[in-house]
């Protein structure tokens, strides 16, 4: 019995330590913070983050397949998660497209990762663009997500730029529980995300 407990011990201790500090900063302050905001009535109904769809989308992979698996050896370097492969969902004769071709990657973080992920792009990624001054708060899209544009992956630290061939974008999703654009705009301004400030 005593080893049992011991055990319980040692992993409630491991599960502190590895708490992501903006989840632990959700539960404590962001919650009360929207709550008396915006009048909630149920704890239940405060908006949260449900997941970040990061996508890299590689049209140049039709030609040079190669490039399609720098993206994906990019994006599990950055968000430490092997990427799917998403594929084209109708032939484009133009850009000698056929439908099936693999042409980008996408990660869907969920949980402990995707705290880890918003705090190391907020924190470290975002800082680190060239003449930055906040990101736009204009890319809302009417049902409390929020699409933020990267132009160039090296700006997260994991990335080695010696070894980078070639820069790639990328599509970050935040997907809320929001029912507003305005309640998914303080969710995410209360975790620190730096919005351009309002004139």
């Amino acid at each position: 019995m005593a080893k049992k407990k011991k055990t319980e011990e040692v992993n409630t201790t491991v599960e502190e330590k590895i708490t992501p500090r903006l989840f632990t900063k959700y539960k404590e302050e962001i919650i009360s913070k929207l709550k008396e905001e915006f009048q909630y009535g149920n704890i239940m109904e405060v908006p949260r983050l449900e997941k970040i769809v990061v996508n890299m989308g590689v049209g140049g992979a039709v030609q040079d397949p190669k490039l399609l698996e720098e993206a994906q050896t990019a994006l599990m370097t950055i968000t430490g998660q092997k990427p799917a492969v998403r594929t084209a969902r109708k032939s484009i004769s133009n850009f000698k497209l056929r439908e099936g071709m693999k042409i980008g990657a996408k990660v869907t973080l969920r949980g402990a990762r995707m705290y880890e992920f918003l705090d190391r792009l907020i924190a470290t990624a975002l800082p680190r663009v060239r003449d930055f001054r906040g990101v736009s708060d204009k890319a809302f899209d009417g049902r409390g997500n929020y699409t933020l544009g990267i132009k160039e992956h090296t700006i997260f630290p994991e990335i080695d730029i010696d070894k980078v061939n070639r820069i790639l974008g990328m599509d970050i999703t935040f997907v809320t529980t929001a029912k507003t654009d305005k309640e998914a705009y303080e969710l995410l301004k209360a975790f620190g995300f730096p919005f351009k400030k309002k004139n």
